[in-house]
């Protein structure tokens, strides 16, 4: 994408002095709305056991016409009430409680015993007696979601090469819990938006977007376009996560993998480096706890 660049001066702060970033233009061009065929796919033949998903590790995949399992209580009905989402397919135990709340289905729920749905799903998925056979969720429009409303708090999360679902699962969770406007992560080293994530976010995948980037620095370059503080968290900075952002209301927030952390020209984008004050007894948090403590600290002031 093609932007206007301008140069913002750094705003005195307490702490180290700021990188220099890029206000947006008012005339920055924006990008296209996705499109959306609303035509909706024919309901695909009933499953055999035959088509299980083949993937190790993330049983997810559905029949033969596509699409993915999304399972569990609040995850499948979620997906059922997201209007963005095309369902396919309800499948659930009757006697379970998840089932018994299917009365508003917007498709017809097909009832199944339980070892027809581990069949389906794997064994060990813990589907608590429902499956939703989805299509992936239409791409969001990066500018669209993630452009600051004035007057208010607005903070994105960007997730550098942080590669296990459930970690990005409940990162997206504690973000719709904490008002994030977005999550955005790379294309590769990232996990698909499918059944072990949409499980973990606990319905969250259906409330918060997820954006998909095929180079993270230029998503930095972008989101300092739209006029973010780029905040990377780091467990030895100098800085606490309070004092890097307690006169900013637009935060980028950048998490990367346990262990690596973030890659050398990921900091080097970022206007500040700060840490959580956490005690001595440990030596870091997992990320999504991290993150989780991050949103809070962020968006409560």
């Amino acid at each position: 994408m093609n932007r206007r660049k301008q140069i913002r001066q750094p705003r005195a702060t307490s702490g180290a002095p700021l990188k220099k970033g890029k206000f947006p233009a008012d005339s920055r061009p924006r990008k296209e709305a996705p499109k959306v065929d609303p035509t909706p796919s024919p309901d695909p033949r009933p499953v055999a056991v035959s088509e299980r998903a083949p993937r190790r590790g993330d049983r997810s995949a559905g029949g033969p016409s596509g699409g993915h399992w999304i399972y569990g209580t609040h995850a499948a009905k979620e997906a059922l009430l997201n209007p963005e989402r095309h369902a396919k397919r309800v499948l659930a135990v009757k006697e379970s409680e998840s089932g018994k709340g299917l009365k508003d289905s917007p498709l017809p729920v097909e009832w199944v015993d339980r070892n027809r749905l581990d069949q389906i799903l794997g064994h060990q998925a813990v589907h608590q007696g429902i499956a939703v056979l989805v299509d992936a969720l239409p791409e969001p429009d990066f500018d669209a979601v993630c452009e600051p409303v004035a007057g208010q708090k607005n903070v994105v999360l960007l997730l550098d090469r942080i590669t296990d679902p459930h970690n990005v699962g409940a990162i997206l969770r504690s973000a719709a819990a904490f008002g994030a406007r977005a999550v955005i992560m790379t294309d590769r080293h990232s996990p698909e938006a499918t059944a072990t994530l949409a499980k973990a976010a606990s319905g969250a995948l259906e409330k918060v977007p997820l954006l998909r980037v095929t180079n993270l620095a230029r998503a930095l370059d972008d989101m300092a376009d739209l006029g973010y503080w780029r905040i990377g968290l780091d467990g030895k900075a100098e800085m606490t996560l309070d004092q890097a952002t307690h006169d900013i209301n637009n935060v980028a927030l950048v998490l990367g993998a346990e262990g690596e952390g973030m890659r050398r020209l990921t900091t080097d984008k970022c206007d500040r480096m700060a840490r959580l004050p956490i005690r001595s007894a440990v030596e870091s948090l997992n990320v999504s706890n991290a993150a989780a403590v991050a949103l809070y600290a962020v968006s409560s002031k």
